[in-house]
């Protein structure tokens, strides 16, 4: 079961703190706080965590949730969209992950104008956190990419042809993703990428199709990383209809009930799991207590891990996976 660290942990054992008292922003005596929270999607299960994480922490303290998002996380005028919407409603504050670094920026700069604070979580966007939005909630995502580069070279022993697929153009963290994989992989002369322009999108089916479309490049591979759930999911789809699912060895990022069941298959060899529901509880704690005048981080890793066969079932991982 998810167990947040207590609030005050994050005051203090952040790694860096706005040096401000947000006053014009703070909670006027005896309001009803409101808040939304806006993910890339909501079809995807680490979205359902992420949305789990959030409303403890609306729960804890108190205060009403909005929960809105587009159904795909390719929707970028719909998520503009639902955030205006928040910012003519007068929420209280908005925690969101935004499905695209620049696109984003308007509708937040809108909000945070209007003084309706704004907590970015997941994926970055451009800016400055303190300034033209409270706080990052994050995983290091370009560190994660580090951490699938390591697993692959280890399951490789440093040499062989490999492949990236990429997720969607404009997403900040897959991208991170991709270039932490990408800078540790260049390192090994005896790695040869056959393959690291392609976006696939961030749904299973769009990965699924790519993948298929590229599949005689892909038989000469000896391993392969994907960035995020969908990617991942729709390239082991594809594997499988080519009958090469555990034969290429295959990294991945996030979570989900079929990656899981990959992992225990052999089919995946690992993936990069993020805490999302540390980082959607730890955001919207951040959000009310600047809400309420309350000094805040500006920025806050919520940690990656690794997971594999061997590590599956110790009780780290599986409080991570649980409900």
């Amino acid at each position: 079961m998810f167990t947040p660290k207590p609030f005050h942990y994050l005051l203090f054992g952040a790694s860096l703190f706005s040096p401000f008292i947000a006053s014009s922003e703070a909670q006027k005596a005896g309001e009803k706080i409101s808040i939304a929270v806006v993910p890339m999607g909501t079809s995807h299960v680490y979205w359902k965590a992420v949305e789990a994480g959030a409303r403890q922490a609306c729960k804890e303290l108190g205060i009403d949730m909005t929960w809105k998002g587009p159904l795909k996380e390719n929707d970028r005028a719909q998520q503009i969209a639902i955030v205006e919407q928040f910012v003519s409603e007068n929420k209280s504050g908005i925690v969101i992950a935004p499905l695209d670094d620049t696109a984003l920026k308007r509708p937040i700069d809108a909000a945070m104008a209007k003084k309706i604070p704004v907590v970015i979580i997941d994926s970055a966007l451009k800016g400055e956190p303190g300034t033209d939005f409270v706080s990052f909630v994050a995983t290091d995502n370009h560190a994660g990419g580090k951490m699938a580069a390591e697993e692959l070279l280890k399951l490789l022993n440093g040499k062989g042809k490999v492949i990236l697929i990429r997720g969607q153009e404009g997403t900040a963290s897959t991208t991170a993703r991709e270039e932490g994989f990408l800078e540790e992989i260049k390192k090994h002369p005896d790695i040869q990428i056959l393959l690291d322009n392609r976006y696939a999108g961030n749904t299973a089916a769009e990965a699924q199709t790519t993948v298929m479309n590229l599949m005689d490049k892909i038989r000469q591979a000896d391993g392969m990383f994907c960035p995020n759930e969908g990617t991942t999911f729709g390239t082991l789809l594809a594997l499988r209809q080519a009958h090469l699912a555990g034969k290429i060895k295959l990294v991945g990022f996030d979570t989900s009930p079929a990656l899981i069941e990959g992992v225990k298959k052999g089919e995946i060899m690992a993936v990069v799991a993020q805490h999302p529901k540390k980082m959607a509880y730890d955001g919207v704690k951040i959000l009310v207590a600047k809400i309420r005048g309350e000094e805040v981080p500006q920025k806050e890793d919520s940690g990656a891990v690794l997971i594999t066969a061997e590590n599956l079932n110790t009780p780290e991982i599986q409080e991570l996976l649980a409900p």
